[in-house]
């Protein structure tokens, strides 16, 4: 496997970036096992896999702080591909977690609003990849509230509206969509073996969120060339002629 041409930039090498964006349930896939990690190991070599979770934050906060995360630069460092997942926070039930919910209509907004920032620093809708919020499993995530000292605070119902809009602003925004909840209720399977408390991913969860994202994200970074030669096909006598070089050798 040698360098493809036009893998090395200038005088340094520049990794393409994916960069995943998210609350907790992405701040914690890059945990051993996760959905993150997961893509990172498939993408070594090829992309750097950027972990932009915040745990607890919902559209509101992530707003405001994504222009911090991607700026305006030359257009060769902007990201072959983002992930926005949001929802499990937003949607939580006003009057028993004012701070983190976030009204529907907001919701739909702020979506809206960060998939236009993206544009604007040229990372184009074809780029962008939502997700909806896996469902609630009411009877475990209330086990957690209770330990919590608080009364439950989610509903599936409602989470399932706020995945609705997610979805319809991919469709009406032009960028990718993949639809969780709608997934992992399909056929009216017993989705509980997806979360382990609940509200966030188990094992399985996140083995089954890789093995849907994966073909969203391959079809925006298959072309990309392998970065660095294979070892066996690195010049023996002049290794700099593949390591430093710009084309194939």
């Amino acid at each position: 496997m040698a360098v493809s041409e036009g893998a090395s930039f200038g005088s340094s090498l520049l990794w393409p970036r994916v960069l995943l964006f998210g609350d907790s349930i992405t701040q914690f896939s890059f945990q051993q096992g996760g959905w993150g990690a997961s893509l990172a190991d498939r993408l070594v070599r090829k992309c750097d896999v950027l972990n932009r979770g915040f745990s607890g934050y919902n559209t509101k906060w992530a707003k405001i702080i994504l222009p911090r995360l991607i700026r305006k630069e030359n257009s060769i460092e902007n990201p072959v591909a983002v992930t926005i997942f949001f929802g499990a926070n937003d949607s939580s039930i006003k009057d028993e977690n004012p701070k983190q919910h976030v009204p529907l209509d907001e919701y739909r907004a702020n979506l809206q609003d960060m998939v236009q920032y993206l544009r604007s620093v040229d990372v184009p809708e074809d780029r962008v990849i939502l997700l909806t919020p896996p469902p609630l499993c009411e009877a475990a995530w209330e086990k957690e509230c209770v330990l919590k000292g608080c009364k439950l605070n989610r509903l599936n119902s409602i989470v399932g509206e706020y995945a609705k809009v997610c979805l319809q602003v991919a469709q009406d925004c032009g960028t990718d969509i993949l639809d969780l909840w709608t997934l992992m209720q399909k056929d009216n399977q017993d989705f509980s073996s997806y979360l382990s408390d609940g509200l966030h991913l188990s094992p399985a969860g996140n083995e089954f969120l890789f093995s849907h994202l994966w073909p969203l994200i391959d079809k925006k970074v298959s072309s990309l060339p392998w970065l660095l030669p294979y070892w066996k096909d690195v010049e023996e006598t002049k290794p700099e002629l593949s390591l430093l070089g710009d084309g194939d050798h």
